[in-house]
């Protein structure tokens, strides 16, 4: 009760998930982002797609049992997304089964007019994405035609994604064509997946940013999460042989060979422009 007076309690969803409290809010989420709309050279090459997993999942459950209501983090895809297209990039939007795209649209920047407006353009494809199957049967065999596979952040990316065989067949069909692979905060969670079937770790040795763990383990005190997440992922990594940059929620971005990675929702914006600038060196 106490806590619900001070604004610290999660808030009970009509589906009986929790979203963040108004004070975990009122500290996280903003209605305008840090986006620069910088003019790249575009590229015009034939390697012109990145493909983009989103979750199709909205409920992650916590230790305690209670699930949170989470999805893609509208900012840690849609920025990156902003610099890639500024970037002369288009995209392909996929699922793992085809459902739609599931974004916490209780982050999403209302009064940020370009966020808005790459939202809106690609709004039909996040209503009927790309089932990953179909990809792989249908686009396997032009991986000439592809810049990178992006794999945005949110809770919800740590929902099936790191269990899915096809998530990690194309993290390997991206590795094995030096095509990029583009994520962060929590989407680095995919990577989980390479090591299915008991395959080494793809990203073994690799420098990476990803959310750290300890901020998780905080975030239950201001009402952020409803309860302890179901497993570290900055540890677990870390233990399958990556070499974490940052220990802090913050800016960090990081490439190492094709891999592109940032470590929380505040480094939106510059991985966005390391993305861009990135394939833009390489590929042109």
């Amino acid at each position: 009760m106490l806590k619900k007076i001070l604004g610290l309690a999660p808030k009970l969803e009509s589906d009986g998930s929790y979203s963040p409290s108004k004070m975990a809010l009122k500290m996280s989420v903003a209605d305008k982002t840090d986006f620069e709309n910088i003019s790249y050279q575009k590229y015009e090459g034939k390697r012109s797609k990145i493909l983009v997993i989103f979750t199709e999942q909205k409920n992650l459950k916590m230790k305690n049992g209670k699930d949170f209501s989470t999805g893609n983090h509208p900012v840690e895809a849609l920025l990156p997304m902003l610099h890639l297209k500024n970037a002369g990039f288009e995209f392909e939007i996929a699922t793992p089964t085809g459902k739609p795209v599931v974004f916490e649209m209780w982050a999403f920047p209302r009064k940020d007019e370009h966020v808005n407006a790459i939202y809106k353009e690609h709004k039909s494809s996040f209503e009927r994405p790309v089932k990953l199957s179909d990809f792989i049967n249908t686009s396997f065999a032009h991986s000439d035609s592809y810049a990178a596979v992006f794999v945005p952040g949110g809770h919800g990316a740590m929902i099936g994604i790191p269990e899915d065989k096809n998530v990690a067949k194309i993290l390997n069909w991206a590795h094995e064509n030096d095509l990029f692979t583009i994520s962060l905060c929590h989407g680095p969670g995919a990577f989980l997946s390479t090591t299915l079937n008991n395959q080494k770790f793809l990203y073994k040795g690799y420098n990476m940013a990803v959310f750290p763990d300890s901020v998780d383990n905080k975030t239950p005190m201001i009402g952020y999460l409803p309860g302890k997440m179901p497993y570290g992922l900055s540890e677990n990594l870390k233990s399958l042989g990556a070499n974490l940059m940052n220990t802090k929620m913050d800016k960090t971005v990081c490439v190492d060979r094709t891999l592109i990675t940032g470590a929380s929702p505040l480094a939106s914006n510059e991985l966005g422009k390391l993305a861009a600038k990135t394939l833009l060196k390489e590929l042109n």
